[in-house]
């Protein structure tokens, strides 16, 4: 479905639902070239959401790869599913299940996507710092500034390497009856670091 070896693939050819969050284009394409993935990597993608992530890491793992998709919430399992098979990707492993909890049983990981938590995103840090391979990244998307402050913390405790944060702001055009308007998306932050 998607030809191209390239991040990027456009939010509308995803499956969604109003109450299951996606990570943007433009935000995905960032946090993706910022875990740095090569084929053949293990990856996780806590709060995986849509799936969006997922399909685009296992794209990039290529089939030698494997992804873990966690979610706690069925409707989000459900539809990370939907997506992968609309891709036809078949190196995923979905997991529904308090991340938390299932997070020690993963294999090490040569890169860790951590997304929607639920406000629990300082201990997945903490939990996910023990299962990255030296010189593995971990790419954090951060919407609320308590978040960044609590995540921030735990990295500089446990001596994350190359710490960088990237503010996005994305507007994209939008149609009117008199000409092409911008509008605005929330801003996202971006941590990434290797541990």
């Amino acid at each position: 479905m998607w030809k191209f070896k390239t991040p990027g693939i456009p939010d509308e050819y995803f499956e969604r639902t109003e109450d299951v969050p996606i990570t943007k284009e433009e935000v995905r394409t960032v946090q993706i070239s910022k875990a740095r993935l090569c084929p053949g990597y293990v990856v996780y993608d806590i709060g995986c959401g849509s799936g969006s992530i997922t399909v685009e890491a296992a794209l990039q793992v290529e089939p030698s790869g494997k992804i873990y998709a966690v979610d706690i919430d069925p409707k989000a399992v459900d539809l990370t599913r939907k997506n992968l098979d609309k891709f036809g990707i078949s190196n995923v492993e979905i997991i529904l299940c308090d991340a938390k909890k299932k997070i020690p049983s993963l294999p090490l990981a040569d890169a860790i996507f951590i997304g929607g938590t639920g406000g629990d995103t300082k201990d997945i840090v903490g939990l996910c710092y023990e299962k990255l391979k030296p010189g593995a990244r971990i790419v954090v998307g951060i919407i609320l500034i308590e978040t960044l402050y609590s995540v921030m913390e735990i990295m500089n405790k446990l001596n994350f390497n190359s710490v960088d944060m990237t503010q996005i702001t994305i507007s994209k055009s939008k149609k009117t009856s008199t000409g092409t308007m911008m509008l605005a998306r929330n801003p996202v932050t971006i941590i990434s670091a290797t541990k």
